[in-house]
């Protein structure tokens, strides 16, 4: 339902301004994940990679049904433009992370991007979900098919061009402003700034308005309810295992405060007039079964991309930019497969066995992808993310039009941002699952492929200062060659005389025997600087053999941690295949008024 009829020319204007929109929102993400690996290198926080996406995704998340009810209640377009312009707020600050050294209050660099991408994610909310509601407001079912697949078409454009951008800000991006240096990852945020200043133009100046303000309260004590259930999740499923066992009280606590916070979250669901998520919908088959699946593919779906880059730059050893291209081939296999997905639906009505294709084909190419290892080249890597794309590009637009065409016309709004609500729901939790299995195999992988050096231990290891090794082609030899020559110094004194040093090295297991066995014999001061140029030689050459063996052994423990989360990844692709072939499959409704959804056949 709509103001007034809307002019082809309305709807041309209407959906240009919302393209743009999605676009800042997809560009956003793309370009930030090339850019990740030097930005924990920089801000040394390996160990919260995973949180800077997943704190960007819990606020928008978490936002995203309320800004569906108050689309509903106040207009799209009013909420579009307050949602455009937290983003650029939360943006802005995001490339001032770390600036200014340590913060009072808040701590360092990593601490500091991850509350702004919290605040980028605030915003973000509004971007997607109003999106996909204009789209349901101009358009009947049949006819989103089509409309989303220009969307999909949109977000992988970004996809394509995002990774590059951000490659190449990141690589060639640091300038000099007035005797300032500014590094140029912090470029891949600024970027938002003159593209959202545009989006805020097309949404104040050319977009219609879509629907009816219905007027009403917005749930506000369900979506605490909602959020205090969701974060003690995302710090039970990133702690447990790791920094904490999880029979731990702490563990135990936090999950204990989810099930109480669902329960309490239900029961005010059921009792107050406007809820952020009605329970009504939720007993609707179609849409409960539909979320499901979105929400499990979606956990896999960033569980397999958001770590590729890392992979690429760390083990395989191109930089941000290469890493960009090499992302090419999932996105155009995401662009083509949703754009055709689209066109099948419009003509045919059918959308179910596309889905049930894409997850078989998701499930081959994740098998697929998980036997990468050190030696891959990027042209392996290349045709098995093509083949993810393939099997993901359907999964961005169908299970978003089957919930649409499952809810009644007068909660379009709701159950669209519902279904955006628990796909994101599902990348958040996803990112925090998988960041929580690579942080643990990288503890359990790393010491196995490491050789030992003088000054390091088996049993703790700094994965920042390892990350920053990976990266920093001849840093680990550096740091080898400072160690041993630390070692050599004392050895050298000990060859000239020195009491405490000869006590010093016939105790360090370290030393090689023979040169314990010389200092047991007197030495003639004239060989002694004949024999401690051998013992340097000997050494340097030591350190050419560790360094290698070191770097080796980075990248095998990377490669092989990566590879057993992607296979764990595998277990989820299976439960969303499992689930989508339960998918009611409903007729789609030709009509944009019709008040009510199909029935299932």
């Amino acid at each position: 339902m709509t103001l007034h009829p809307i002019t082809d020319r309305e709807k041309k204007l209407t959906i240009a301004a919302i393209m743009t929109v999605f676009l800042l929102s997809a560009l956003d993400q793309t370009v930030v994940a090339t850019a990740m690996p030097r930005i924990i290198a920089e801000l040394h926080g390996l160990e919260m990679y995973s949180w800077t996406a997943t704190a960007y995704m819990l606020t928008s998340t978490v936002m995203v049904p309320i800004y569906g009810k108050l689309g509903d209640m106040y207009g799209r377009k009013i909420i579009l433009t307050v949602g455009v312009g937290i983003f650029l707020l939360g943006s802005a600050l995001c490339g001032l992370a770390g600036e200014f050294g340590d913060l009072p209050l808040i701590g360092g660099g990593m601490v500091q991007l991850i509350i702004c991408r919290a605040i980028q994610g605030l915003g973000s909310g509004a971007l997607f979900s109003g999106a996909f509601a204009v789209i349901g407001d101009l358009y009947p079912p049949r006819e989103r098919g089509r409309v989303m697949g220009l969307f999909v078409a949109v977000f992988s454009i970004s996809s394509v061009a995002g990774p590059t951008i951000g490659g190449f800000f990141t690589d060639h991006g640091t300038t000099q402003i007035f005797g300032y240096t500014v590094a140029g990852w912090r470029w891949v945020f600024y970027v938002n700034l003159p593209l959202g200043l545009i989006s805020l133009f097309l949404i104040l100046f050319k977009m219609h308005r879509t629907n009816i303000a219905t007027g009403g309260r917005v749930d506000y004590l369900g979506a605490a309810f909602l959020v205090t259930a969701v974060v003690p999740l995302l710090l039970a499923l990133t702690w447990g295992g790791n920094r904490l066992a999880w029979d731990s009280l702490v563990i135990l606590g936090l999950l204990a405060t989810v099930i109480i916070a669902l329960i309490i979250f239900i029961v005010t669901e059921s009792r107050v007039t406007d809820p952020i998520m009605p329970l009504p919908l939720l007993r609707n088959r179609a849409f409960a079964i539909t979320n499901a699946a979105s929400f499990v593919i979606s956990m896999a779906f960033f569980g397999v991309v958001m770590f590729m880059p890392l992979y690429m730059q760390l083990v395989l050893g191109v930089n941000a930019t290469r890493s960009g291209f090499a992302m090419l081939p999932l996105m155009l296999g995401i662009m083509l497969t949703a754009m055709l997905s689209g066109r099948y639906v419009r003509k045919t009505g059918r959308y179910k066995p596309i889905m049930i294709a894409s997850c078989v084909t998701l499930f081959a190419g994740v098998f697929l992808l998980a036997q990468i290892g050190p030696d891959t080249t990027i042209r392996e890597l290349d045709w098995r993310l093509l083949l993810v794309g393939i099997g993901l590009g359907p999964a961005q637009s169908l299970y978003s039009i089957a919930v649409q065409n499952a809810a009644p016309l007068n909660q379009l709004g709701i159950a669209t941002s519902s279904s955006q609500f628990f796909r994101q729901i599902g990348s958040t939790v996803g990112i925090a699952i998988f960041g929580t299995v690579l942080t643990h195999n990288l503890v359990r992988d790393l010491p196995a492929h490491i050789p030992q050096v003088p000054g390091t231990t088996a049993e703790k290891i700094d994965l920042g200062h390892m990350q920053a090794q990976a990266m920093s082609p001849g840093s680990a030899r550096a740091e080898i060659d400072k160690l041993v020559m630390s070692q050599y110094a004392v050895i050298e004194r000990a060859y000239r005389g020195d009491a405490a040093a000869v006590a010093a090295v016939m105790h360090n297991p370290r030393v090689p025997v023979s040169i314990k066995e010389r200092l047991e014999k007197p030495i003639d001061a004239m060989s002694v600087d004949r024999e401690l140029a051998g013992i340097k030689q000997m050494l340097s050459a030591y350190v050419d053999q560790r360094a290698k063996g070191f770097e080796r052994g980075i990248k095998e423990g990377f490669s092989q941690s990566i590879s057993s989360m992607l296979y764990g990844a595998l277990w989820i692709v299976g439960l969303g295949l499992a689930i989508t072939l339960f998918v009611p499959v409903l007729p789609l409704r030709g009509n944009p008024t019709s008040p009510q959804p199909a029935k299932a056949t």
